[in-house]
């Protein structure tokens, strides 16, 4: 397995702050035009672009979930990273140094993408590559598709280097691009059938401390979990909350960091969970 220090030179890791700008609709439908000139050229197909601009963006995004993760154009990059941090910034930005802490640890509802912590966490699949399945609901295709092209080309580097499949319970990073967090780090949890054995437990207790781990080599003071391994991985939603919570209080104990940690959840079940967990550990 690759370390860090084995593939940050093979991507680019340094943060540099950039604007959010609000542009209009007129702006986003031209940069559509382009933008599906250059997919449609890739997949051997005519343009025509007399959909709305809301139909074009349906199909970009579609489009981007199943492109290889092949190179790009220079003003491919600026007008994607324009549309996108446009989109980002009228989704809202959430400032995760304003959210409720207890103990370095908080739980917050709502959506990811929105978190300006200094790394999110990606439940990814082994490949690292994202999700290939057009305009899936899963957090891995939603994390990849509002960061842009960025982070599928710099997993396929690291994957490339690495020559085999990312294990379990182990954890990369990139940078986040478009999100309104500095850092991705992708973790891979165990897939459980009806219910999750004890070495299930172990490897989503280690991609929590995995992540940690990471997140500390590179000096992050706050990190987003999303609920790693839940949903169409299969973990029971309450067994999988009280590891996450066990793993990362015994970890900020054990390192003494003052990382702040926030649990992001998208369900209201979920955060009921979350509520339950952390009041009784």
């Amino acid at each position: 397995m690759l370390t860090l220090n084995e593939y940050r030179s093979l991507i680019d890791l340094d943060y540099t702050p950039r604007p959010y700008e609000i542009i209009s609709e007129a702006e986003k439908s031209d940069i559509c035009d382009e933008m599906l000139g250059v997919l449609l050229e890739e997949r051997n197909e005519i343009a025509a672009f007399s959909y709305p601009y809301k139909a074009k963006r349906e199909l970009i995004w579609g489009y981007l979930n199943q492109r290889l993760p092949n190179p790009v154009s220079a003003r491919f990059l600026e007008i994607q990273d324009r549309l996108f941090r446009s989109e980002t910034a009228e989704n809202g930005i959430v400032d995760a140094d304003g959210l409720s802490y207890e103990g370095n640890i908080a739980l917050w509802q709502g959506d990811i993408t929105r978190l300006n912590a200094d790394a999110v966490v990606n439940a990814a699949n082994s490949s690292l590559l994202g999700c290939f399945i057009p305009h899936h609901k899963c957090i891995d295709n939603v994390i990849h598709s509002r960061a842009g092209v960025q982070v599928r080309l710099d997993c396929s580097r690291i994957m490339g280097a690495q020559g085999e499949a990312e294990p379990a319970g182990c954890a990369k990073i990139t940078r986040a691009y478009n999100l309104p967090s500095k850092y991705i780090l992708h973790t891979v949890g165990p897939m459980t059938g009806l219910s999750a054995s004890e070495e299930d437990g172990r490897v989503l207790r280690g991609c929590y401390v995995s992540c940690l781990n990471l997140a500390r080599a590179m000096g992050l003071k706050t990190v987003a979990f999303c609920c790693v391994s839940t949903g169409i991985f299969g973990f029971p939603s309450d067994e999988a909350a009280a590891i996450a919570v066990g793993a990362v209080r015994h970890w900020l104990m054990e390192s003494g960091s003052d990382m702040r940690i926030v649990f992001d959840v998208f369900l209201d079940k979920d955060r009921e969970i979350y509520r339950e967990v952390l009041r009784n550990m």
